[in-house]
């Protein structure tokens, strides 16, 4: 059964606080994460920095994860690779993974991100592989 965003969100407070991604939404094969952008998060000309966004797109990925086999705070990523598309800009940066494979050992997802509420103006995607505990 998967976690809920509050369950994920409680989590993510204890033990790995200060991230500033947060979850939305989470299904047994799909995470929804977002970001409220700052000046922390910021590259000159107001664009939203490629670190910002791969963590994001890492987290998502996560999550997803957690929607999959339960919250699993051990599972670590293997790899992960992003394409940015265009230049972010906006206030809130989402990204939604989506599971291609839950294997015993691992999880392949792809991440696709973009910026308030522009779904159809992707911003970067991303896909990576989590490793399970044994």
């Amino acid at each position: 059964m998967s976690p809920t965003p509050a369950e994920v969100n409680a989590f993510l407070a204890e033990s790995f606080p200060g991230t500033g991604n947060e979850c939305l939404e989470i299904g047994p094969r799909h995470a929804l994460g977002r970001r409220i952008t700052g000046p922390d998060t910021m590259r000159p000309g107001g664009f939203i920095s490629g670190p910002t966004q791969f963590g994001l797109a890492d987290a998502v990925l996560w999550y997803a994860l957690f929607g999959a086999v339960g919250i699993e705070p051990m599972a670590l990523t293997s790899e992960l690779s992003i394409r940015f598309l265009r230049p972010g800009q906006g206030s809130v940066l989402y990204a939604r993974g989506e599971l291609q494979a839950v294997g015993r050992r691992n999880v392949v997802g792809t991440v696709s991100l973009w910026v308030d509420d522009r779904t159809d103006r992707l911003v970067a995607v991303a896909q990576g592989t989590y490793v399970r505990p044994a």
